[in-house]
């Protein structure tokens, strides 16, 4: 064997690897932080062997993939002004980190066709997850299994509906899909897996962000698929099953109807609420951004800039904070008006990246769309299973996306003239 066959070989098998290592990526990802980083890990010392400088470079060009880049940067820089420890201004950089995988990502998956396995394995992983969550439902004390809250197997109730709630939409994309093309049986099986994932958010284990972030994706789910007309009807019909399932949830009504009671202690009694917490943190990270409203406190600047904003304070609102429970905040504080215009231009590439119709780009539209609505009211870039959500999910899906448009003046040019793409004239 030839010398560059034998490098080609050994590029392929990485290739390979680097694939399955994504996969398992996303597999991991819904259960465990641990197996998470290590894939993580592995998945990156796989591909840097093959990077394509070229290649990557044109990720990076775009506004997708060098926007996450920026914004790592800034973080960089905003080391030179903080006003944090050093020890703390470093921990400041990690939440930062998983976005410079994003490019990255966007490389891997321009070059290979195994992007569509990733979503699967998430996809897969989220029902084992959805399985098991409705048996500890219907048998709490089900043997060998130490769960963490009541029907939430791992990690807590807010990740797990928001997984849920992607899981949902796309499915629920898909069942349109076949019903479009009148595969009955398929449309049936996906709709029906769509509807398991919404009553467990609406049943078992509610995350009042998700019930935010889902009308606003069947909104778009149905414009998407229907049309505007159609996207009417679709909203109506959805609203009636909403109504259908308040009334036959109370434990869906007391998650919402608690959030008031929540503020009304936190406003009233002085009592510290989930509801009234937030409202807190955000009325005290505005007055920390007027301190230094254009570029911010300085990289892991939140914890100290809330231990002076709590001096005087007496009970348990006198502790600080390191996270003010909203993305905007959170990036504010640390870098300012400059951090959040790179924030929102980021959040805009990628929901630009994702415009176009397809599967693929509906996917990758979920995860931004969710991510952007559930960071008004956590700090989701900066958590850890929400965060990797959407670098994973973006990252693959915007690499798909890239892939596909390479490929499309190749397939074009092959048609040959008076033909189109698919080969009809």
């Amino acid at each position: 064997m030839s010398l560059a066959a034998t490098l080609q070989t050994y590029k392929t098998q990485l290739q390979r690897n680097a694939d399955w290592l994504a996969v398992a990526v996303a597999v991991v990802l819904p259960w465990s932080t641990s197996a998470t980083s290590i894939f993580l890990v592995l998945w990156l010392l796989a591909l840097l062997p093959i990077l394509e400088l070229g290649a990557l470079r044109r990720a990076v060009a775009t506004p997708a993939g060098g926007l996450p880049i920026l914004l790592g940067a800034l973080a960089v820089l905003g080391l030179l002004w903080g006003t944090a420890p050093w020890a703390e201004a470093w921990r400041g950089l990690e939440p930062f980190a998983k976005l410079l995988v994003i490019p990255l990502l966007f490389f891997h998956f321009s070059q290979s066709g195994r992007g569509l396995e990733v979503m699967v394995g998430f996809l897969v992983s989220c029902t084992a997850l959805l399985l098991l969550s409705d048996v500890l439902y219907v048998w709490p004390t089900f043997p060998w299994f130490p769960i963490k809250m009541y029907a939430v197997p791992v990690k807590d109730y807010i990740a797990q509906s928001g997984e849920f709630a992607i899981c949902a939409s796309v499915t629920a994309f898909v069942a349109l899909d076949h019903l479009k093309a009148r595969r009955l049986l398929m449309a049936f099986a996906y709709g029906a897996l769509a509807a398991a994932f919404l009553q467990n958010i609406f049943y078992v284990a509610t995350g009042r962000t998700a019930l935010v972030t889902l009308p606003l994706l069947f909104l778009l789910l149905g414009l998407r698929q229907l049309g505007l007309k159609g996207a009417v009807g679709f909203a109506v019909g959805a609203a009636i099953l909403l109504v259908a399932v308040w009334f036959s949830s109370p434990y869906l009504q007391s998650r919402i109807t608690q959030i008031t009671q929540e503020v009304k202690a936190y406003e009233q009694d002085n009592e510290v609420t989930s509801a009234g917490e937030r409202l807190y943190f955000w009325k005290k990270s505005l007055g920390i951004m007027t301190g230094a409203p254009l570029i911010g406190h300085g990289t892991g600047s939140i914890r100290s800039t809330f231990e002076k904003a709590v001096v005087g304070e007496s009970g348990l609102w006198a502790r600080a904070t390191v996270n003010p429970h909203n993305q905007i905040l959170a990036i504010g504080i640390q870098l300012g008006l400059v951090g959040i215009a790179a924030l929102f231009a980021m959040w805009l590439s990628h929901l630009l990246l994702f415009r176009e119709p397809g599967l693929v780009a509906w996917i990758g539209l979920v995860v931004v769309v969710q991510n952007i609505v559930g960071s008004l009211f956590n700090s989701h870039l900066f958590d850890f299973v929400q965060g990797w959500t959407y670098a994973v999910g973006v990252g693959v899906a915007g690499g798909m996306m890239l892939r596909r448009r390479s490929e499309q003046p190749a397939k074009h040019d092959a048609a040959g003239p008076g033909r189109s793409v698919h080969g009809i004239g």
